[in-house]
């Protein structure tokens, strides 16, 4: 495949311009919390030719199958959004499932996309990857310059190699690939499961089961002194097309809001916005995790990109949405 465009120094050939929005693409994930967000921003967009398939009709663990689905699929545009997730409670019990699984599917779908010469390809990473003491606001390249936090270790490895993957196949092949890294997300589609979710929805649950119960206390793990970033998942959706169409460089572009909370203020935002008026304690013999992730965006502001959704009406919405669709929810 030959591209025409701007050539950087990793001889990736690249022009920025609006995706043909006739040509198949394929959202990998398009079921979880970041996938369908940008599979509904796809579809807003006017993107004919969505290709998606659940766990249950393609395993990405299964090599011979991802390469036989690519090659009668021939996407020309992919968003890798398929991974194993988890919190902190997950990711300190099954290391080697995350690890392992993850790097399972990043290998096998980006090798099958070689194979089919994937125009473009955005790869989904995760704040994890960062030191855990690195300087804050976090930039790009703090990138493997110090030790990763314990708790989810593991995940973040995976998600290195997949950077490292998505770099290598642009000084082998020329492709343009890129890879974006989200902050903490949520918003509609969230894993609100009491073992498998992250901060946010287990706030969210916690409180609004509360509420309803009636109970006066509530309990959360840790100090609550942490400071957290949260983005809400149509904007990192937004983010992920606005990459696509605007930015080209093998470094992984920070995708954030560029502010934070601690998580004492979220869990006193989320109980307000539930209408719960208990008390809340803090456990904390109770893991608190990195003290500090706040992302450094002014590479994706440069790129033209800043987040719209505001704190307080994103977890209105998101409050809303859990609320709506609470019977049929994991867990």
């Amino acid at each position: 495949m030959t591209f025409t465009g701007l050539v950087g120094q990793d001889g990736s050939s690249f022009e920025a311009s609006r995706l043909d929005r006739d040509a198949p693409f394929y959202v990998a994930g398009h079921r979880g919390l970041v996938g369908s967000a940008i599979w509904r921003k796809l579809e807003a967009e006017g993107f004919t030719n969505l290709i998606g398939r659940s766990s249950s009709e393609l395993d990405l663990t299964d090599r011979q199958a991802v390469f036989a689905f690519m090659a009668e699929a021939r996407p020309r545009y992919v968003v890798l959004a398929a991974a194993k997730v988890g919190g902190i409670l997950a990711n300190s019990t099954y290391p080697a499932d995350f690890l392992s699984v993850n790097l399972q599917i990043q290998v096998n779908l980006m090798d099958a996309a070689v194979e089919v010469e994937v125009e473009r390809l955005l790869f989904l990473g995760s704040s994890c990857i960062y030191p855990k003491f690195a300087p804050q606001p976090i930039s790009e390249d703090a990138l493997l310059t110090g030790y990763l936090e314990e708790t989810n270790d593991a995940y973040a490895i995976a998600k290195i190699a997949g950077i490292m993957q998505v770099q290598a196949v642009r000084r082998q092949f020329g492709l343009p690939w890129i890879s974006a890294m989200p902050t903490n997300l949520y918003g509609p589609g969230d894993n609100f499961s009491p073992l498998g979710s992250h901060v946010l929805p287990a706030l969210i649950r916690r409180y609004d089961e509360a509420a309803d119960a009636g109970v006066t206390t509530v309990t959360n793990w840790g100090t609550g002194t942490p400071r957290r970033e949260f983005l809400h998942v149509d904007d990192m959706a937004d983010a992920c097309l606005h990459l696509l169409e605007n930015y080209d460089g093998p470094e992984q572009v920070n995708v954030g809001t560029g502010s934070d909370v601690t998580i004492r203020e979220i869990a006193e935002t989320v109980a307000r916005v539930v209408d719960y008026d208990g008390e809340t304690q803090w456990d904390t013999t109770k893991p608190d995790g990195t003290p500090q992730k706040l992302l450094d965006v002014s590479r994706l502001a440069n790129a033209g990109w800043t987040a719209r959704i505001s704190l307080e009406d994103g977890l209105r919405s998101t409050v809303q949405w859990y609320r709506e669709h609470h019977s049929s929810l994991r867990g």
